[in-house]
């Protein structure tokens, strides 16, 4: 037997690899992929070849491990189902559905420290959303929202929905939402925002709903580094702005003049590699994955999934989202 990989050849060059299928170690499973997610904000990065070469592909990934040199597989959303065990593992793992931080593939081989069981009310489909859905935990955990706070958020990709949703179920008010694309707006509304906006069209519109106090929390996720900027002007007198976005090698061009410096206001990096220190004594990694999973279940992630491909399509699936982003917004690979 074979399994099938998805590569990034060169920038713009997508293939799909054939080899022999992996023989698990004694302390392995090798598990059947039955579906997986493109994180359209990091990998095309890597296929428009904007990654910096000087970073390891993910410093806490055993499955990422390396450096980024083309060709490389990639990706971190993988959920399958388990159909071989090593000796030394039991048997009752075989035909569990599992997710892996794994890149996309058919099968793959892991250890029972490198896979998470489904909770049973959870599909496989719900449950490829764990790693954006564990990104917006982070970004609400360091941007602490609080009571009637008026809180922004630039950019509703898949990671942007999310962070979204999970604000319009506090007492915030009012939520914003901005996006350059109709389908994504319209996905915001769906979610409980009080209002979306055309970051370009709009602006005039969302600076009187926010008043002259302006935001009070801004999170920048559109993946955009010029977005920094309207985050500035929309963010009030000591306001946050968490910056969720990687940029990659694409820089940013900051107006830190003016309203920025008496505004005190506060640039925040926020990354799920790692949790604020101001929470490490209460909060690790396992809990935030915890309350990960349980926001999956209370959110509408699947209505994300606008298209759905098998991984000979890969190509097309990639020039999809590099080309015609307007049309897209979650996109998955079906094994099945």
């Amino acid at each position: 037997m074979v399994r099938r990989s998805v590569w990034f050849e060169t920038p713009y060059e997508v293939s799909v690899h054939e080899e022999r299928l992996p023989e698990p170690a004694s302390d392995q499973m090798l598990i059947q992929t039955v579906v997986s997610a493109i994180s359209a904000g990091t990998e095309l990065l890597f296929y428009r070849g904007q990654v910096p070469s000087d970073l390891p592909l993910d410093a806490t990934l055993a499955s990422l491990s390396g450096t980024v040199r083309y060709p490389v597989c990639y990706g971190y959303a993988c959920v399958g189902r388990v159909i071989e065990v090593g000796a030394q593992l039991d048997r009752v793992w075989l035909n569990r559905l599992v997710f892996s931080f794994q890149p996309h593939t058919t099968h793959f081989t892991a250890l029972t420290t490198e896979v998470f069981p489904l909770p049973a009310e959870l599909s496989p489909r719900q449950a490829v959303f764990l790693p954006n859905m564990e990104t917006a935990v982070n970004f609400l955990l360091d941007g602490a929202p609080l009571l009637g706070e008026r809180v922004v958020v630039l950019g509703q990709g898949v990671v942007g929905l999310l962070t979204t949703a999970l604000l319009a179920k506090m007492p915030v008010a009012p939520l914003i939402a901005f996006d350059r694309f109709a389908l994504r707006r319209e996905q915001a509304r769906r979610l409980g925002v009080q209002a979306v906006f055309d970051p370009v069209a709009d602006l005039d519109r969302a600076n009187d709903l926010l008043g002259e106090g302006r935001a009070d929390l801004t999170y920048e996720l559109s993946g955009h580094p010029e977005a920094l900027n309207l985050a500035i002007a929309l963010t009030g007198f000591a306001g946050r702005i968490i910056i969720g976005s990687w940029y990659g090698r694409k820089s940013a061009a900051l107006e830190l003049g003016g309203r920025f410096h008496r505004s005190r206001l506060r640039l925040i990096s926020s990354q799920v590699s790692t949790l604020t220190p101001d929470l490490l004594a209460r909060w690790s990694k396992d809990r935030r994955l915890e309350v990960a999973w349980s926001m999956l279940g209370r959110v509408p992630a699947c209505d994300l999934i606008t298209h759905t491909f098998v991984i000979s399509e890969a190509a097309q699936a990639y020039a999809l989202l590099d080309q015609y982003p307007e049309r897209a917004v979650q996109v998955v690979f079906n094994y099945e």
